[in-house]
């Protein structure tokens, strides 16, 4: 019995050096902060997590010439809403798809003329509700305005303006468009167009990035730099990424358009 009890005698301060050892990693609550000593509080885990993976990050970056950065959206979102901004960027890059694929095409179809938006005096609407169209050869499409016909004018001009390589050819409330041939000198005008659009695109992905950006710089006074630059590094990686599909797209259209 004795043997035993002199046995027990240290378990409370080992036990004292245990709790310490494992309160010792977490962080302490902010002066003020109603949260219990052992439970820290939600801005300082946050803090904690995002210092260890700016640790972590400029660790595996050494002798890189970048540090991939993935941090986790939930510990930033009183911040910004990260999958927002991914959101909007894929928006962009949709966009862009759906333009070439609707006004960049060697090959002219009736569908290509259904979204070219014709101003009228009552506003601006797509070709594709003010007339019919229809396509009567490989060569020859025709737009039929009897249903709008003081808009026949305006959507001649709208069709050769469309930067389609389109002349037509206006008879009563019927419009006539050629179909020209395709020549190398209008697929490199395509190819052009395409880059151009990329162009818009890529600027329309800087502003996403710049209004992200911004939201997060005024939070500088309330979070910790290491935070600010962790985040404003993830979202530059997410444009530089969303900027890198854009140039696929414009490789494959272009590579499509020139033959």
């Amino acid at each position: 019995m004795a043997l035993a009890l002199r046995c027990l005698r240290p378990l409370p301060s080992l036990l004292h050096r245990s709790s310490f050892a494992m309160t010792r990693g977490l962080p302490r609550a902010p002066r003020g902060c109603p949260a219990l000593p052992l439970e820290g509080c939600r801005q300082c885990a946050q803090q904690m997590l995002l210092s260890r993976q700016l640790a972590t990050k400029k660790a595996k970056g050494k002798g890189q010439s970048q540090a991939k950065v993935n941090i986790n959206a939930a510990l930033v979102e009183d911040i910004i809403n990260l999958e927002e901004t991914s959101e909007d960027m894929q928006a962009v890059i949709e966009a862009l798809k759906e333009d070439f694929s609707r006004n960049l095409s060697v090959r002219t179809s009736p569908g290509a003329l259904d979204h070219i938006t014709v101003v009228t005096k009552d506003g601006k609407f797509p070709l594709n509700q003010l007339g019919q169209i229809s396509q009567k050869s490989p060569q020859l499409m025709i737009v039929n305005m009897t249903s709008f016909p003081e808009s026949t004018a305006a959507a001649a001009k709208a069709i050769r303006e469309s930067g389609m390589n389109l002349n037509p050819e206006v008879d009563g409330t019927m419009i006539r468009v050629p179909i020209p041939k395709v020549t190398r000198e209008h697929r490199e005008s395509l190819a052009k167009l395409a880059k151009q659009s990329t162009n818009k695109s890529k600027e329309a992905l800087r502003k996403v990035r710049s209004k992200s950006i911004t939201q997060v710089k005024k939070f500088k006074n309330k979070v910790s730099e290491d935070t600010i630059w962790l985040l404003e590094k993830q979202i530059q990686q997410m444009a530089d990424e969303a900027a890198t599909e854009m140039d696929k797209l414009l490789a494959a259209k272009t590579k499509e358009l020139l033959g």
